[in-house]
């Protein structure tokens, strides 16, 4: 049933946000150089990678590390980066993964290739057998501000309490603090 739900979702989700797609689009082009969509490698599902696809905000030269672990991650922002990595707008691509489904609506974040703390909690707490998220238990608990040792605890507690009505609980908390921008650094 979840994934019937992803599909369904991800292709309508698609449909309404066509327009906002492609002025995004559009604005990530004229704005700075480089590709529209940066696909990036992620851990997913077994901790099988995948090229996850978001709108770009950083600059084609920023390194390849989790934006906590840049020196000054503002200056690698694109013009319209920081808008778009406020209003989630980057996100709008994920919906790609979930169709494909690399990906589903409700699950833990993706981890980086190379966040290896974070992968191997995962692992040792069996949160790898879910399929990531566009968002999850931990994003509405506290996003970019947890300790990696509290996402994970949130992670598995998801895990343990999943349900379609939770996962519909997490989409519509997920909606609302994206309308009041919680919990976003950068």
């Amino acid at each position: 049933m979840k994934r019937s739900f992803d599909l369904l979702l991800a292709l309508v989700a698609s449909i309404v946000l066509i327009v906002p797609i492609i002025l995004v689009s559009l604005f990530v082009r004229l704005t700075s150089v480089g590709p529209i969509i940066y696909w990036s490698d992620r851990v997913g599902r077994r901790n099988k990678i995948f090229k996850m696809p978001k709108f770009r905000t950083m600059r084609i030269d920023t390194p390849a590390v989790a934006t906590h672990l840049l020196p000054d991650p503002k200056k690698f922002l694109t013009p319209i980066g920081s808008f778009l990595r406020k209003s989630s707008l980057d996100e709008l691509p994920q919906l790609w993964s979930i169709i494909t489904g690399d990906m589903s609506f409700v699950g833990p974040r993706p981890a980086l290739f190379n966040q290896d703390d974070l992968i191997a909690l995962r692992t040792e707490y069996g949160v790898d057998s879910l399929l990531p998220g566009l968002t999850g238990w931990a994003q509405i608990n506290g996003r970019d501000e947890l300790p990696i040792a509290e996402k994970v605890k949130l992670d598995v507690d998801y895990l343990q309490r999943q349900s379609f009505f939770l996962d519909i609980q997490i989409i519509f908390l997920t909606f609302l603090k994206v309308i009041r921008r919680d919990g976003i650094t950068h």
